[in-house]
């Protein structure tokens, strides 16, 4: 799903700013910008939101923070707008999953690390309406924290200092709201803004010096601008609900990131929460490890296959347990009776000859040793079972000794 860009925006009483209409830089043709290198900006399903301009009678926007959602000022306090493209009934199920969340159990402690809608307004617009989501502003994402660090890796305190957050979401989340994300990834992890003076320097900013942009076909793209450090910092939220569904419901349809997919999406069976308690499992390598942990590449021309996506998933965690291939529709593409994988299958006008690699949790864990590891790759190896049935929840996670024990 593709939305326009982030925005700051201010809501009365306070008064409407005026932005400066000269003392910019004119990005030149030869470079595209920002949304301007999506096809659906060039389809024009994207709003043109400009800067200074003024929603729902109450919404100004101030600035642009960047690229892929809105942000806004309402009622004194910090927001973010998400404005979406316009095609219609695309997006009425993440509407839906909003209003779950907002009327789920408010003294769960994992409400408060849930990334809800503040309020939901529609922008009226000649040839498609667009709809409009008003949330809590958010500073870096787990992915900013890891390009922000040299080693492009967490360390051991910061991932189970974290972490925990994390799993009170999806507790939340599925205990409450009967909700499987799908798409737990660090970009979608966010750290909330605890220091408003960052969104006051924003404002400032973009008043004494207004950012780049240039004009495309009548439309103004404006070239983003950025936070400043914070002195302190909230606490960790899971974000972006646009691929949720309902766990309560029959799924058996294809879900998740390539390289975080689990075995009942791969084999075709139904799936639920346990798909997001992967997910979890497969993300700590890229967050710890710098690195993913599953790739899914055929070794001659690096194109992602589910089998080979097996294949790795086999040499880590040995066969599929016989009762969880009678389930998949899919199984018998890649796995004989016995659980084996197969050899060679034809697909079209290609073989997929795919050997199991020899790869092990313990030799993909590079920055434990001895005690330290052991019980690291114990705690994964709660997430990452064949079986969905045999994964930890999130809750029991929770009390798992390596989080438990931390200091």
């Amino acid at each position: 799903m593709f939305k326009l860009a982030k925005s700051l925006f201010r809501r009365q009483p306070w008064p409407q700013l005026r932005f400066p209409s000269a003392g910019f830089d004119i990005v030149g043709d030869g470079k595209l910008l920002e949304e301007e290198q999506l096809d659906e900006f060039r389809k024009g399903v994207y709003y043109p939101v400009n800067i200074g301009d003024v929603f729902a009678s109450k919404y100004q926007v101030v600035g642009k923070l960047g690229f892929g959602v809105s942000s806004t000022v309402c009622r004194h306090a910090y927001a973010t707008l998400k404005v979406f493209t316009r095609e219609k009934g695309m997006h009425e199920e993440e509407y839906n999953i909003y209003q779950i969340l907002g009327k789920g159990n408010a003294s769960h402690p994992g409400y408060g690390h849930v990334r809800t809608a503040l309020d939901i307004f529609t922008i009226p617009r000649q040839g498609g309406d667009h709809r409009c989501l008003v949330q809590k502003p958010m500073w870096d994402s787990f992915r900013d924290l890891l390009n922000r660090n040299p080693t492009h890796r967490f360390t051991d305190e910061l991932l189970r200092a974290t972490l925990p957050q994390v799993l009170l979401a999806l507790d939340y989340l599925h205990s409450e709201c009967n909700i499987v994300h799908t798409d737990i990834k660090a970009d979608n992890i966010m750290i909330e803004i605890e220091d408003q003076s960052i969104l006051d320097a924003f404002v400032d900013a973009e008043l004494a010096h207004p950012s780049p942009r240039k004009i495309v076909d009548g439309k103004t793209i404006y070239a983003s601008r950025g936070f400043s450090l914070p002195k302190e910092y909230g606490k960790v939220v899971l974000s972006d609900f646009g691929s949720a569904v309902r766990g309560d419901q029959r799924q058996v349809h294809d879900a998740q990131p390539n390289v975080y997919r689990c075995p009942e999406v791969m084999l075709q069976t139904e799936w639920s929460y346990p798909a997001d308690v992967w997910n979890v499992g497969a993300m700590i390598w890229d967050l710890y490890e710098d690195k993913h942990l599953f790739h899914g590449n055929h070794p001659e021309d690096g194109r992602y296959m589910t089998k080979c996506h097996l294949a790795e998933v086999v040499a880590m965690l040995g066969p599929p347990p016989g009762d969880l291939l009678e389930r998949g529709s899919r199984s018998k593409e890649f796995f004989d009776k016995e659980g084996t994988l197969l050899n060679a299958q034809t697909r079209g006008n290609w073989i997929a000859d795919v050997p199991i690699p020899e790869l092990t949790l313990e030799s993909l864990e590079e920055n434990l040793e001895q005690e330290a590891k052991r019980e690291f790759l114990e705690f994964v190896r709660c997430m990452l079972q064949w079986s969905p049935e045999d994964r930890k929840t999130a809750k029991q996670l929770l009390e798992h000794p390596w989080l438990k024990n931390f200091c």
